[in-house]
């Protein structure tokens, strides 16, 4: 159901089973899947793509042009997939001409109020960000990840699957999958076990990554001999092979 109080072009394209209520923008050039619901005052602006069943809440604004100091009207996109809920006054931009363009949301991820996700971001499934946590541009959430609340990420960082931050975490560099970090700047304070035990992983598997996480934090070797000593463990346990893969692959460096 369309409200007759929301503004929705005639070139947007809407779903079966959408609703969209009152005093809501939609433009243009916008396609949102079916069975998704959003609230009143919400924005939506062209090159946005949203998928199924998802719920916006008021005061949103969504597909706004990045906060890009060299943006000429460029086109850019933002694409939402399936099931995530944006909750009150979250902003979300779309792409800029200095990245992919793209500014990527999975699925399933929960954004709670207040919460900005930057121009080129790129977001997995099953992403928690708690209140007022916020991105830069150029940033990547690894799957099942969960941003503490007022958690700020500086830009192209990357936050690994499964880890968490703590309320009011800035993060200036890489943080591993499966880590815990906190404070400003965040550091490591351990695996997120809670969630690990959560998400199903077996105890023997937990056992590894704490051993891997020992080899990385405890151990005081360098990066290089700690990767060392993680390939031998990863022979035999793919999620060490993955925390020893993401690390490999970090340009701005991981938080030690």
């Amino acid at each position: 159901m369309i409200d007759d109080r929301a503004l929705v072009d005639s070139g947007a394209q809407i779903g079966n089973d959408v609703t969209i209520g009152p005093f809501t923008i939609i433009e243009s050039d916008v396609a949102i899947g079916p069975g998704t619901w959003i609230g009143p005052h919400v924005v939506i602006r062209r090159n946005t793509t949203i998928g199924a069943e998802n719920k916006i809440y008021q005061f949103c604004s969504i597909g706004e042009d990045p906060q890009y100091a060299s943006y000429q009207n460029e086109e850019t996109y933002l694409e939402i997939g399936d099931r995530n809920v944006v909750r009150e006054y979250c902003t979300l931009n779309r792409g800029s001409p200095a990245g992919s363009g793209t500014t990527r949301i999975g699925n399933d991820n929960l954004i709670m109020a207040y919460a900005h996700i930057a121009h080129d971001s790129l977001l997995g499934d099953h992403v928690v960000f708690a209140n007022g946590a916020s991105l830069a541009g150029h940033v990547e959430i690894g799957d099942y990840a969960i941003l503490g609340g007022f958690t700020l990420v500086h830009q192209f960082c990357r936050i690994g699957g499964h880890s968490m931050t703590g309320i009011g975490a800035v993060c200036l560099q890489d943080v591993p999958p499966y880590i815990l970090a906190v404070g400003n700047t965040a550091s490591p304070c351990g695996l997120n076990i809670r969630g690990l035990r959560r998400h199903g992983f077996s105890e023997p598997v937990i056992q590894a990554l704490r051993g891997a996480y020992r080899l990385l934090y405890r151990q005081e070797l360098s990066l290089d001999r700690a990767l060392e000593e993680l390939d031998r463990i990863a022979e035999s346990v793919e999620e060490v092979a993955a925390l020893a893969n993401f690390v490999r692959g970090s340009a701005r460096g991981i938080i030690r």
